[in-house]
């Protein structure tokens, strides 16, 4: 008996909007199981090669949990490229002033890299507070683990 695999075609996938409440979760454990609905590795179609992820919406990243002692010992850089352009923040530091930018880096770094990955990152919105504009799409709310 053979049996044929069947693979996603790129325009005919359906991508149903997910909302995560990221209040009190460790930022790691997050940015797995966003990750995950990203690639749409929760999916019995699962195609690698094709985006067949889910829309995920992250509401409360403010109150996101560095566990241990991530928050002050765990640094943040980025180099403007001009000599004494290094910029260090902790991790505490950058999650009291953007903390969209410390939970998409964190989902940035768990997809693969390539170019597909820049495209399931375009799926992801990341919001400091509990509200968000995407009411209107009635998101299904997704628990993590």
């Amino acid at each position: 008996m053979r049996r044929e695999t069947t693979y996603l075609m790129p325009g005919r996938v359906q991508k149903p909007w997910r909302v995560i409440d990221a209040a009190g979760i460790p930022l790691g454990r997050l940015a797995a199981e966003v990750a995950v609905v990203l690639m749409g590795k929760h999916r019995p179609e699962y195609t690698p090669f094709v985006d067949c992820g889910d829309k995920v919406i992250v509401i409360n990243a403010k109150q996101v949990e560095l566990t241990g002692n991530k928050g002050a010992n765990r640094l943040k850089m980025r180099y403007s490229g001009y000599p004494g352009g290094l910029r260090v923040q902790t991790y505490g530091q950058v999650r009291e002033t953007k903390p969209d930018l410390l939970v998409s880096d964190a989902v940035r770094r768990m997809l693969p890299k390539n170019r597909l990955a820049r495209v399931m990152l375009s799926n992801l919105e990341v919001y400091p507070t509990e509200v968000h504009p995407h009411a209107a799409k009635k998101p299904e709310e997704l628990k993590v683990s």
